[in-house]
């Protein structure tokens, strides 16, 4: 049999086929993305989910002129494969190739580039306005699902939404938010019948003869919203101002199509909720969706092979943390915004659930929610990646660090993450933790010293971040019992000369190897706030360079730090900053990445010797006159 898939390379191909060849495709396409995903890696779970809903939109929607905008992002796999990017899956999330997410810059049908969750209703609300103030009959769709919801941002959009008269098609890719029951054939017909020319045409008919009488029309209103809340979910998404439509089964692709054909002749705001199922057609997913969520590759007749114990991570370090010091201290809480898994508290949330806090995929509520447990004397714990807690900095500032309330902020995948790309990295959080009055800020250079540090940080009584890589360490075996270190206090790992690496967190191992061939002074700074100004100032007394090195934006990181605690001292000793530069950093393999960067050893060893050579001319210049 020819396969479909191989004859799609654009939507417009897609189109072009029978609507009963559809389901046909959805099978070859998800078995596509298992095959492709088991090679590369990737996120599996949520795309295998949202096949049939992608192959429907693209199908009823006239792309890219209509605007699709995905949610989050890690569902649209599908997507990129029926706009011309099949061939290129083979190279997903690799050096050179293309993103996990959308891009703007990778696709003409990628409408709005996405990484974060909760920003899709915004996004095509926009694009929907916007193609209202031209005067075109263009449509903008928001696909948003995997929790996404949870954000504060897609009610503050819902809300602003419901008040405008623009074409917007909001669909929710129900998964796992338990928001109503399970549909069958009767949800199915329902939806068509709610999403039909009839049934809208009747609605604005009977508003129009009842609008001579208010009261009657408020009274025929409130019965159709009681009518329709028996039977769907949508008594909150009508609130808002939208014509809600749904549950509908999102692996039935002919009333995918179906309901999606009648919403597109719908105008103003439309709220299409769709129920699918994460993993839907591969087993393993389906009864692990989390395990299969974001993973390695693998063996897909197999599944992931469950591994051996192997060296624990810097996350599964702080888990083992927190569950340690929650049994010494019932003050603990801990907080993540919907990262269990990925922040390494699974055991904690098991060992200590009335303890153990979700907020959802709401960062600025999971501050805000910190600080008010920590006015009554609880001692907050915040696992957040580094690159979302940019999302709540107002609630950083404004309701802890003022206040000066003492939340511990376990920042983990600080420093670049690989494949996931620059919407995932860890590339700012010195930078803007370290111009915050009244926060301390401390990176790990290795287990062990994770582990003081976060009771450094837990023992202090005010605002303090604790920043750790993805990954594994250097292997420095853990130390069970709960010690602190002295605050804001270097530590002098190698004495050597002319050159002094002062390196923050993860690349002090990087620095340790360099300074073998460049003879070097190595330190292990550890705090990046406060700074250990004492010994920045020997160092510069006694060294002819200083070379800041961090895993962070030189802009305004731990090298700018030193730089302004000499200036302060009035003291002018050559610096050399070296960091991530100025520019978003692509996917690929970190190690390389970080090569790129001229933040491995032999970077390290290249660019302090390329430094070195003009200040060894200037002191024979200063000595003889010249060379």
């Amino acid at each position: 049999m020819v396969s479909l898939l191989k004859q799609i390379n654009s939507p417009e191909d897609l189109r072009g086929l029978e609507r009963k060849s559809l389901s046909r495709l959805a099978e070859e396409l998800r078995q596509y993305i298992i095959e492709s995903v088991c090679k590369t890696g990737g996120h599996l779970s949520s795309n295998l989910g949202t096949i049939e809903l992608t192959i429907a939109l693209h199908y009823v929607f006239n792309t890219p002129y209509d605007r699709i905008v995905w949610d989050v992002g890690h569902q649209t796999y599908a997507h990129k494969i029926l706009t011309g990017r099949r061939e290129a899956m083979s190279g997903l999330r690799m050096k050179g190739g293309i993103s996990g997410f959308p891009k703007r810059a990778e696709s003409e049908y990628d409408a709005f580039g996405t990484a974060h969750s909760s920003t899709s209703i915004a996004a095509a609300l926009g694009m929907a306005v916007a193609a209202k103030l031209e005067g075109v009959e263009r449509r903008a769709v928001a696909v948003i699902g995997d929790g996404a919801l949870t954000g504060g941002m897609a009610f503050e959009a819902l809300n602003n939404a419901g008040a405008m008269d623009a074409n917007l098609l909001v669909v929710l890719n129900d998964n796992e938010m338990s928001i109503s029951k399970n549909v069958g054939a009767l949800d199915n017909y329902l939806a068509r019948i709610l999403s039909g020319s009839f049934y809208s045409a009747a609605r604005r008919a009977g508003e129009k003869v009842l609008r001579v009488v208010p009261p009657m029309l408020e009274l025929a209103k409130r019965a159709e919203e009681h009518v329709k809340g028996m039977v769907t979910p949508g008594t909150l998404f009508e609130e808002f101002g939208f014509n809600y439509i749904g549950p509908i089964d999102g692996h039935d692709i002919e009333a995918l199509v179906s309901t999606l054909s009648n919403v597109r002749k719908l105008d103003g705001p439309q709220f299409l909720h769709v129920v699918t199922r994460k993993g839907k057609g591969y087993s393993h997913a389906e009864e692990d969706p989390i395990l299969y969520h974001g993973v390695g590759k693998f063996d897909s007749r197999d599944g992931i092979a469950s591994k051996a114990s192997k060296q624990p991570t810097y996350t599964e370090i702080f888990g083992q943390w927190l569950c340690d010091m929650a049994e010494q201290d019932e003050k603990l809480v801990g907080i993540t915004p919907a990262m269990r898994e990925g922040s390494g508290m699974v055991e904690f949330s098991e060992r200590f659930a009335e303890r153990y806090f979700d907020v959802g995929i709401a960062e600025q509520h999971a501050l805000t929610f910190a600080a008010g447990l920590a006015c009554e004397g609880l001692k907050p714990v915040v696992a957040i990646y580094s690159t979302f807690l940019q999302r709540a900095y107002d609630q950083l500032i404004h309701d802890i660090a003022i206040q000066n309330l003492p939340v511990v902020f376990a920042i983990d995948r600080a420093g670049l993450v690989g494949a996931d790309g620059p919407t995932h990295a860890g590339s700012f959080d010195l930078s803007y933790l370290r111009c915050i009055p009244n926060m301390t800020v401390m990176a790990a250079s290795n287990e062990n010293e994770l582990r003081q540090m976060l009771y450094t940080a837990f023992s202090m009584g005010k605002p303090a971040a604790v920043r750790y890589p993805r990954g594994i360490g250097p292997g420095i075996a853990v130390e069970h019992e709960m010690k602190s270190i002295e605050i804001g206090r270097g530590q002098v790992l190698r004495r050597g000369e002319r050159v002094a690496l002062l390196a923050f967190g993860s690349m002090v191992g990087p620095s340790l190897k360099a300074a073998e061939q460049l003879q070097g002074t190595v330190v292990n700074m550890r705090f990046v706030k406060p700074l250990d100004e004492k010994l920045v100032v020997e160092l510069a007394r006694t060294h002819e360079l200083l070379v800041t090195i961090e895993e962070n934006a030189v802009m305004g990181g731990a090298g700018s730090a030193v730089a302004e605690c000499l200036a302060s001292h009035g003291m002018n000793v050559p610096l050399l900053h070296l960091g991530l530069p100025d520019c978003y950093i692509e996917q690929g393999d970190p190690a390389s990445l970080l090569s790129d960067c001229l933040l491995d050893a032999e970077g390290i060893v290249y660019s302090v010797r390329a430094r070195l050579a003009p200040l060894t001319r200037e002191v024979y210049s200063g000595l003889s006159g010249g060379l």
